[in-house]
């Protein structure tokens, strides 16, 4: 693998597109993460979609009309966009991402797919990411003795799980377990948590709901 992890995200009738792209990138030395071949057996789909794209540095979205109406590609954009990991549209038809992307795509990159033959687009979307995926990213620097971790209790999780789960959905389940693994408190982990929603309206009344009940328990 060079310099870094590819997520590539598809849907389903572009899925031939998605396994060249990824044929393409691995051939040139590009690790990439594809599902659902890189899903493990009896994994948390969810869960493993999520934390591969926590350990993506690049995002190449295979963008089309069936993209643009995935409510699963949205998802899958939003925690790339989250997660600030970059998300470089593939576009293989002229088509314009619909609202629920566009907020998330307008300010991206763009490389067009088309017209065929294919060939020459996976080879200038390989030479695009080597050139990104050689940058260095700056180091992060971690304190040599991490702050003790609180133990939340069972109910308290699962209660912080349902209410999330009603703006993100079943996701939720495994980022309130990975959260509450990190958070220093529990207003860390209200906070923390309702960052994981991007629609400022629903992450206020996230909070807004969270923090009295969870208060008065």
């Amino acid at each position: 693998m060079s310099g870094g992890r590819v997520f590539v995200s598809y849907s389903q009738p572009d899925r031939a597109v998605a396994l060249a792209v990824v044929q393409r990138l691995e051939a040139e030395g590009l690790g990439c993460w594809v599902a659902p071949r890189d899903v493990a057996p009896a994994a948390d789909w969810a869960a493993e979609i999520v934390d591969a794209i926590a350990a993506a540095r690049v995002m190449v979205l295979v963008f089309s009309a069936s993209a643009n109406a995935s409510p699963q590609v949205r998802r899958e954009v939003e925690r790339a966009v989250h997660r600030d990991v970059t998300v470089l549209p593939f576009r293989i038809a002229d088509v314009l991402p619909a609202h629920s992307l566009e907020y998330f795509l307008s300010s991206q990159h763009w490389l067009d797919a088309f017209p065929p033959p294919m060939e020459p687009h996976y080879q200038r979307l390989a030479a695009y990411l080597k050139n990104v995926l050689s940058q260095k990213q700056v180091p992060v620097t971690r304190a040599s003795q991490p702050p003790e971790r609180p133990s939340f209790p069972p109910e308290t999780l699962q209660q912080l799980e349902a209410q999330l789960a009603r703006h993100i959905g079943p996701v939720a389940r495994h980022l309130v377990a990975k959260v509450a693994a990190q958070a220093v408190s529990l207003e860390a982990l209200i906070a923390q948590l309702g960052g994981e929603i991007d629609n400022e309206a629903e992450r206020r009344r996230f909070l807004a709901t969270a923090r009295p009940t969870i208060r008065a328990r």
